[in-house]
């Protein structure tokens, strides 16, 4: 069986490493991939984002499944061109997708169908926005509608930074088109948990919960990234929870987005803030988060591929999808001064390991070379969550590269949590 996963980020790696275990999988193409995903599969240079490539290299090679990994393509269509080809996938088609490329429409969502998410209102233009903000209360979200790479949020404690925001997403256009509409909406509070659902449009199967940690800095310091490390389970995410949710919030999604005519099929993440007044999402995504995926993923005691074939076949209720009962913790290593400015270029020196996952390197010279942000995600499994840190912790002395930057903390509120 030959598999084409797309993208080429730590996410995709442990993607692969999972579906590498499947003895039906003869040959895994990644595209693009990187230089430390070219270990486990057959990198080749095309765009996550150019579609017509990825058809034309799926027909080319007789493609019998591939996974659409990172929200862009799955927002312009990917699984939908795929699948006109005969090309089965895992991933929402674009009509689905749509409930992360719009927040706008994701929030529109939550409200006609009850589903519990913070207060909030959308606009096109900037001036009725600022006027809004006069009246507001702070902390307050900004977010921009449309797709920008995890950073197009901003928590202002004030209305000059809320002002500098709207003006940033509106008129400087930072994010591009993705800014020409925005959502602003309460400051909620409370623990964070995100959980990835496989799906068939039907069923939904819960994964275990995770912990990420956005902020660049310890303590939770420092400018928003695309996550610096992950802890699972999330031990705020309890059963008495976990069933809230499925009652509040995962079956009435599904459900309307049916009801939309926008039937989801693939992983469904929900971001969720369990307030005082119970849990309300935060964010939906239309795919396997990064770096969610890294701890989630070595947890998951079912067969990848096989799980992700019964979201494609609609035959996911008759599929077990088992966990570990185990726990995991993934730091991220990163080049200094990630999310601004940094260098890149520096030879990576790594240990054979099943759990260290590359996101950002290059094969140079035939030396693995550092090229992006976030450039290692390092993983450990172990029976309880303060040792999984600890083994995370270790392997992350054993990894060589100048200019590597990570947080000291990742685990340590999800430790003080199972204190309390």
């Amino acid at each position: 069986m030959k598999v084409m996963v797309i993208g080429g980020g730590g996410r995709e790696h442990a993607i692969i490493r999972s579906i590498k275990k499947n003895p039906a999988v003869e040959e895994i193409f990644a595209l693009p991939g990187n230089g430390g995903i070219a270990l486990d599969a057959t990198c080749v240079d095309v765009a996550a984002k150019d579609i017509d490539g990825i058809v034309r290299f799926a027909v080319e090679n007789k493609i019998d499944y591939a996974v659409v990994a990172p929200d862009d393509p799955l927002v312009l269509g990917a699984v939908d061109k795929l699948n006109e080809v005969g090309v089965p996938c895992f991933g929402p088609d674009a009509k689905a997708a749509i409930i992360e490329g719009s927040k706008g429409f994701a929030k529109d969502l939550m409200r006609r169908y009850g589903i519990p998410t913070a207060k909030y209102e959308i606009f096109t233009e900037k001036e009725p926005a600022l006027a809004y903000l006069k009246q507001g209360s702070f902390p307050i979200v900004i977010k921009a509608d449309g797709l920008a790479l995890g950073k197009g949020v901003v928590i202002a404690a004030t209305f000059e930074e809320a002002s500098a925001a709207i003006n940033d997403m509106m008129t400087k256009k930072v994010f591009g088109d993705s800014g020409n509409t925005v959502v602003i909406e309460e400051f909620l509070q409370g623990p964070e948990v995100s959980v990835l659902c496989f799906t068939d449009g039907k069923t939904i199967a819960p994964m275990v919960s995770s912990m990420d940690h956005k902020r660049a800095l310890d303590f939770d310091q420092g400018l928003n990234t695309g996550g610096m490390g992950t802890v699972a389970p999330n031990p705020y995410y309890t059963k008495e929870i976990a069933d809230r949710c499925m009652k509040e919030i995962f079956l009435p999604t599904i459900a309307a987005m049916n009801k939309e005519g926008r039937t989801f099929k693939g992983c469904l993440y929900f971001g969720l803030m369990l307030t005082a007044n119970g849990p309300k999402v935060i964010e939906y995504n239309c795919r396997f988060g990064d770096p969610e995926t890294q701890v989630v993923l070595p947890l998951l005691k079912s067969d990848l591929l096989t799980v992700m074939q019964a979201c494609t076949n609609g035959t996911l209720a008759s599929q077990k999808v088992e966990f570990e009962d185990k726990n995991a913790c993934c730091v991220i290593m990163a080049s200094k001064g990630y999310p601004q400015a940094y260098q890149k270029g520096f030879e990576i020196t790594l240990p054979n390991d099943e759990l260290i996952f590359v996101a950002g390197a290059k094969k140079q010279d035939g030396k693995l070379v550092t090229s992006g942000g976030r450039v290692l995600g390092v993983t450990a499994v172990a029976g309880s969550l303060k040792e999984a840190i600890a083994a995370a912790y270790e392997k992350v002395k054993s990894v060589r590269f100048e200019n590597a930057y990570y947080r000291k903390d990742i685990g340590q509120r999800a430790l003080k949590a199972k204190e309390e």
